[in-house]
């Protein structure tokens, strides 16, 4: 099996394990008390949800295949598969809920036929997998205002809080992807080269911070598909983006290769947000919503 088939399948199952990390994560998000964002209390409370824990082996294995896919293929082809977490998701809720509409069925296709026209059509090169130490301050300056920014917005506008939260946590997971694969890239020298580079030292703080306001954002919001479609959409835009502004990962750029690759991303994209719209909600168990209206914060934003 070549390196880019071993890619595809360890990306399609990290984005699988995702998936089942996303839905058994907001279920148990929605059990405890509300905190405030970036409150690292909120581990505190979920560490005795049993169900929490399996999302948290989960993530933990998805992380390992997406570092082994990172490690085969190209950010730019890792990343947008990641995508079919949020269609795994969805049809990991439908099956709960023992419902799947033929709507949502088109958008799940919609979406898988995006990520694979896009990928097809713009034959992303490897690129690099290691930059200048320069790339350090634009890297965590930037994702420190904007960032920053997301989650101010979430406190003065609750009702969309989820939603600015689930940016911020796509910037920060898109990030990481790029972090990663500069990590994978230092596996020749073994440990001591990992580690006698910038890039895990960061990846140590952006990586766990993601995880913080994901487990924010899932918990403000009642429905997991809308917070889980931004999420899945900044990601790979984000690490897509960086490759191509610090890797040097190019694409086809013909006019005809332009025009399918933002037509396949349209498709893409458009599926995830119809998803994002109709996809089944998660109800607040009552204690919790009793709770959030004597606390005055929303029982939901999304």
């Amino acid at each position: 099996m070549g390196s880019e088939a071993i890619a595809v399948f360890t990306a399609l199952g990290a984005a699988l394990l995702f998936a089942i990390a996303a839905v058994t994560d907001q279920l148990s998000t929605q059990r405890v008390e509300q905190r405030p964002a970036l409150s690292p209390r909120i581990f505190i409370d979920l560490v005795h949800q049993p169900l929490w824990l399996t999302a948290i082996g989960a993530n933990g294995a998805g992380f390992a295949l997406q570092v082994v896919a990172l490690k085969f293929g190209s950010l730019a082809v890792v990343e947008p598969l990641l995508i079919c977490d949020l269609i795994f998701a969805v049809l990991i809720r439908a099956r709960l809920k023992r419902t799947l509409r033929a709507d949502m069925f088109v958008a799940v296709l919609a979406s898988a036929l995006g990520v694979a026209g896009f990928l097809a059509i713009a034959a992303p090169s490897a690129g690099r997998t290691d930059v200048g130490i320069a790339v350090l301050p634009q890297l965590v300056i930037g994702l420190a205002i904007l960032v920053s920014a997301c989650v101010t917005f979430s406190r003065r506008n609750p009702d969309y809080g989820p939603i600015a939260l689930a940016l911020a946590t796509g910037l920060l997971y898109g990030s990481a992807a790029f972090l990663v694969k500069l990590v994978t890239g230092q596996f020749g020298g073994g440990l001591a080269g990992v580690f006698t580079h910038w890039p895990i030292y960061v990846l140590i703080v952006v990586g766990p911070l993601g995880f913080l306001l994901n487990q924010d954002a899932f918990q403000r919001a009642t429905s997991l598909a809308p917070v889980l479609a931004i999420i899945t959409a900044a990601d790979p835009i984000v690490s897509i983006g960086l490759s191509l502004l610090w890797l040097g990962v190019t694409f086809r750029s013909s006019p005809a290769a332009i025009t399918g690759e933002v037509l396949s991303l349209l498709l893409m994209v458009g599926g995830i947000f119809f998803l994002a719209e109709h996809s089944p909600t998660v109800t607040m168990p009552a204690e919790r919503a009793g709770n959030s209206q004597v606390t005055g914060s929303p029982a939901s934003g999304a």
